[in-house]
């Protein structure tokens, strides 16, 4: 401990392990030319003594807050009560704990609340940002790289895809690989519950899904669109049933989020159609809906966990590099789980 009970001080750090205070200083603020004996040195003074640095001093001297925002331009009610974004924000802040960085969560829509977003960043109060979900109207990708803000996506933007980083998953070959296993299964008259058309996740499942059925010689016309929640799910499932007319006209569908698919299968219950009997449903995230319907889901796992920890890497190295270098974009593929909706 400090001597006489005080606050240990860097000189202190310094002298127990044998150091200058520039070398100590150094090794607590984790740059370069320390060499492994005076790291190690530095590192039992510091338990040894209970030290802790002054976190503003050491933002003078690194231009690091240890700050980084996740940004997600969606409703307070909308990231609270989504499965997606409850994951993310788990995995986002565990994976920054990880890395000894504080999460800063940033929710804004198009606007006034977009404009106070960006004065925020102008001033530098975090290191760099992640940015989750985002609509067509959004230009973040472009503000962001104009503010030379280290930034990585979690999904393709709409606009200024090629001016930021960013992690995905193959939407569209998902979609296409639900239709086949809907196919294999003997389903001709597949429809899909289509995701946003203003969000490009919704857009390249919805292409998947058209392009597979094309590909295989059969109709692209039923169609209806989503919000991702439950409620849009079960309505959208109505209007395809009744644009199909017959019971027959929809053996199949291909649900853009699992809570939809899980609407759907309500209103198919509420109709007397049997899954999957009557209406083989696949679905897309699985995050804990899926074992939980009745019958259980077959879906398209959605990477999130893998995404944001190739996320964190991609913004963490755009950090140390101080923001320079060529935009970096890395594709998963999400993988089916076979349950006994199909």
């Amino acid at each position: 401990m400090a001597q006489n009970g005080g606050t240990p001080t860097l000189d202190q750090v310094a002298k127990l392990a044998g150091v200058s205070k520039a070398t100590a200083s150094r090794a607590i603020n984790g740059r370069s030319k320390v060499s492994a004996k005076a790291q190690t040195a530095v590192d039992n003074a510091v338990r040894a003594l209970g030290y802790t640095p002054n976190a503003a001093a050491r933002s003078l001297v690194t231009r690091r807050t240890g700050s980084v925002a996740l940004i997600v331009p969606e409703s307070d009610e909308r990231i609270f009560s989504d499965p997606f974004f409850a994951r993310m924000l788990h995995l986002v802040a565990r994976a920054l704990r990880e890395h000894d960085l504080q999460l800063v969560l940033l929710i804004a829509q198009p606007g006034d609340e977009e404009e106070r977003l960006l004065q925020y960043l102008r001033g530098r109060y975090v290191d760099g940002a992640i940015v989750a979900s985002h609509h067509r109207a959004d230009r973040l990708a472009e503000h962001l790289s104009d503010l030379g803000l280290p930034c990585v996506f979690i999904g393709r933007p709409w606009i200024g895809a090629e001016r930021v980083s960013y992690v995905d998953s193959d939407n569209a070959a998902a979609a296409g690989h639900a239709v086949r296993v809907l196919l294999e299964a003997g389903r001709r008259r597949i429809a899909t519950i289509a995701g946003p058309r203003d969000m490009r996740a919704g857009h390249d499942r919805l292409d998947g899904w058209r392009r597979e059925l094309v590909a295989a010689g059969l109709d692209a016309d039923l169609v209806a669109y989503g919000d991702f929640t439950e409620e849009s799910g079960a309505k959208a499932c109505a209007e395809l049933l009744e644009a199909a007319g017959d019971p027959g006209g929809v053996d199949g569908i291909f649900a853009a989020s699992d809570l939809m698919a899980q609407g759907a299968m309500r209103e198919l219950a509420a109709r007397g159609l049997r899954v999957p009997e009557d209406v083989a449903i696949v679905g897309y995230d699985d995050l804990g809906v899926a074992e939980r319907t009745d019958p259980p889901l077959t879906t398209l796992h959605n990477p999130i966990g893998q995404m944001v920890t190739e996320a964190l890497r991609l913004l963490t190295e755009a950090i140390d590099a101080g923001g320079t270098g060529a935009p970096r974009r890395v594709i998963f593929v999400p993988e089916l789980v076979r349950r006994a909706s199909v």
